[in-house]
């Protein structure tokens, strides 16, 4: 097992290289200029899409704007905001949270692209739906020639969005909050029940299809967004005296990297800072992953540039609001400095510094919720990459793979399970990022169209009359 889990950490610390973090926050860059800070000048017009003022019910698609994105958000607002954020700073300190929001707001800028294209350049799986995704928009975008990218794509993605460690972080929140506090014995039996019951409820929504999974989600997402966020306000009030400390040395840390313990980059601290903010970033937010683009891909509308404008509040609220909450908890309880816990544990103790006796089960509370919606969402992205793979009547075989996968991960240690998925996500952005940089020209031209007619009129979607009296009779 342990030459196993070394094997695996090779494999993510070799894919995870400066080439590929050149691919994400270059390709970034390159994006948000291109676009011309395009995502930041609409935001209003992003939340107006999100609150369904253009919804039109008769648009292809299975779901609206605000399912969409709660469907993304399910699987990016989730352990990595919790776990993840804490990693990061138990291994680079303050200054990782600066790259964490560098890595969001360049991400704002892809997230744009490769959800208008999934849109775009929407394909039909073998059963005639219409279906959007990375493996879509590069088969009907760039042509056949070019499926070997959707090919690898898919592949990487069976592996990528395996609920592997958020299982094993929910299950070692359960014991660290829950069991080890009462006395109960901890180990391999109370971890496989943990996993069964896991396993029960995932299985419950997920074989019931993406209707099923996108109102549950709907639901559950804002819910425990507003929970978190009230739960951390309550620490920042009791630690307030901390607080600006911490906000300054986010960003001389950020360049100076006193608190970094991990390996450099070519020689370099700050290198390796920057490498290991970015990882945890693209973990969180999935920018340039391509992940969110099968949820968004499925939106009912025409307008393949309003599905970008909503898709890029996805890395706003995840990483610059979620992240942030759970790395100013951290900083300004101190345990950072004084806990040898790591992942989950580390939060769990920031919360238990400053909420005494009720802390650790608001936020079990939360890691719950977080952890079971990304249950929900990940199965939808495995079978869609099993459907472009073998075909849509297939597809239904992936969840119970996945399904499996759910008792392997509360079994296993987290460093294995946190490299596995790091190394298949790292392969899932290579295609993704080739392809939109591509692609990104034809979604300018779209823009410019579509901005014109939102700018000499307001672009409506309602029905038109007949449909109406349709839809009535």
């Amino acid at each position: 097992m342990n030459q196993l889990n070394e094997i695996i950490s090779q494999f993510a610390s070799a894919v995870w290289g400066l080439p590929l973090v050149i691919l994400l926050i270059g390709g970034g860059l390159y994006l948000l200029v291109l676009s011309r800070f395009l995502p930041f000048r609409h935001l209003g017009h992003s939340i107006d899409l999100l609150r369904g003022k253009y919804n039109n019910p008769n648009d292809p698609g299975e779901i609206n704007h605000f399912q969409a994105l709660s469907t993304a958000l399910s699987s990016t607002v989730g352990m990595g905001n919790i776990a993840g954020v804490a990693v990061a700073i138990a291994l680079g300190g303050p200054g990782a949270v600066f790259w964490l929001w560098i890595s969001a707001i360049v991400g704002m800028a892809t997230k744009f692209f490769t959800n208008s294209l999934a849109v775009m350049y929407r394909g039909k799986d073998t059963q005639g739906n219409i279906q959007g995704g990375v493996m879509y928009f590069i088969t009907e975008g760039l042509g056949k020639k070019w499926k070997v990218l959707a090919v690898f794509f898919s592949v990487a993605g069976l592996i990528g969005a395996l609920p592997v460690f958020n299982v094993n972080q929910l299950t070692q929140a359960i014991n660290f909050i829950l069991l080890e506090p009462n006395n109960v014995p901890q180990g391999f039996t109370t971890n496989f029940i943990i996993g069964l019951i896991l396993t029960i409820i995932t299985s419950i929504v997920i074989l019931g299809g993406l209707y099923r999974i996108s109102r549950t989600v709907s639901k559950l997402v804002p819910a425990m967004v507003a929970l978190y966020f009230f739960s951390v306000l309550i620490i920042l009030v009791v630690n307030i005296q901390e607080l600006p400390n911490y906000l300054g040395m986010i960003f001389t840390d950020a360049f100076a990297a006193n608190n970094y313990q991990g390996e450099p980059l070519f020689g370099g601290l700050v290198g390796g800072l920057i490498i290991l903010g970015i990882r945890r970033g693209a973990f969180s937010n999935e920018a340039g992953i391509g992940t969110a683009t099968m949820a968004h891909g499925a939106s009912k509308t025409s307008e393949p540039i309003r599905e970008g404008l909503v898709a890029m509040l996805g890395p706003a609220i995840d990483t610059l609001v979620v992240c942030t909450l759970t790395a100013l908890s951290i900083l300004v309880t101190g345990v950072w400095q004084t806990s040898d816990a790591n992942g989950v544990s580390l939060t769990a103790a920031a919360f238990s510094d400053s909420i005494p006796y009720v802390g650790d089960y608001l936020l079990l509370l939360c890691i719950a919720a977080f952890s079971i919606s990304s249950l929900f969402s990940f199965s939808y992205y495995g079978t869609k990459c099993l459907s472009f793979l073998i075909g849509a009547e297939r597809k239904h075989w992936y969840n119970y793979f996945y399904i499996i996968s759910i008792m392997l991960g509360a079994t296993t240690s987290l460093s294995m399970m946190i490299n596995l998925i790091d190394g298949f996500f790292a392969l899932m952005a290579i295609p993704t990022m080739i392809a939109t940089l591509i692609l990104a020209p034809k979604v300018m031209e779209r823009a410019k169209v579509y901005f014109k007619k939102y700018k000499d009129k307001p672009v409506t979607s309602q029905p038109e009359p007949e449909t109406i009296r349709e839809r009535s009779e």
